[in-house]
């Protein structure tokens, strides 16, 4: 219909336009309240849309490492696991050392090698059974945990271990009564009591050897359990700030905003009214009839 097909009065026309604007606002603070944001749109307000829009990414990029972050204490606490049961293993070991150094009989020590040799494949067993989601770091597998979104340097890189007994130096006893070892052991079965004993001390110095590594390497990974720890609060903390600083920007207050509809729903009914009074005075002519 074309604007001048129907021709109103001044009056009419201005409480029209003001009922229109009235509209206007009732749609958009009950959408307000509805969505319990100010700023749904660019449209209401560009420069705080945007910003918002930015901080929520970067909440949502953050929040995708935590999985990463998560996934790595978990493998370091599988290797921690591991390390503890190899060190359970290692003092067995030692225990056993020395029931053979008490001894010169050969058969005894031969029978004390052979369990040393189970302990020793119990060891490595053990270390390869240490892994989480496919990576073991007491087979001398790396992670690297990524802490922020396109940040090469906010990354941290876990170093594995050979924590299996030839990776922590141990030989495995050989029982031969005098015969030829078995390249790499020692004799502890040697038909000589002295040098029998001397082998035996050695594997009791390798023993100590592995337990000073498995202290070293399990403090590095502790170090970096801390740190990866750090970062997921860290991280935490951040994707708080950011998501309550986009909300700072584009909650609504409900509060207010339903106290402005109660208003507009007023002023609607005001208008109402005043269009029908505007339009009594177009309606006057018909008394001339």
């Amino acid at each position: 219909m074309a604007i001048n097909d129907i021709s109103l009065t001044s009056g009419m026309r201005n409480n029209l336009l003001s009922l229109q604007d009235t509209t206007k606002l009732i749609s958009r603070t009950q959408t307000r309240l509805s969505t319990g944001k100010q700023v749904n749109t660019a449209l209401d307000n560009p420069t705080n849309f945007f910003a918002a829009q930015t901080h929520t990414a970067r909440a949502s990029d953050l929040s995708s490492r935590k999985d990463g972050m998560s996934e790595a204490v978990q493998m370091v606490q599988a290797a921690n696991a591991g390390i503890t049961g190899i060190t359970s293993l290692i003092e067995s070991a030692k225990g056993v050392a020395q029931a053979a150094l008490a001894t010169s009989n050969v058969t005894d020590r031969n029978t004390y090698a052979t369990t040393f040799n189970t302990l020793m494949t119990q060891i490595t067993e053990l270390a390869s059974d240490s892994g989480y989601r496919g990576t073991n770091f007491l087979n001398g597998q790396n992670q690297t945990v990524e802490f922020a979104p396109a940040t090469a340097a906010a990354t941290l890189q876990i170093k594995g271990f050979d924590a299996t007994s030839t990776g922590l130096g141990l030989s495995t006893a050989s029982a031969t009564s005098g015969g030829t070892a078995v390249s790499g052991d020692l004799d502890w079965g040697n038909a000589s009591a002295t040098t029998g004993t001397t082998n035996i001390q050695s594997s009791a110095t390798q023993l100590e050897g592995a337990l000073n590594t498995l202290r070293s390497q399990s403090s590095s990974l502790s170090a970096n359990l801390s740190v990866v720890t750090t970062r997921q609060s860290f991280t935490d903390n951040m994707i708080n700030t950011l998501q309550t600083g986009a909300d700072n920007l584009t909650l609504a207050d409900t509060n207010q905003e339903g106290a402005n509809l109660l208003m507009l729903q007023t002023r609607q009914s005001l208008g109402i009214t005043s269009l029908s009074l505007a339009s009594q005075a177009a309606q006057a002519v018909l008394r001339l009839f």
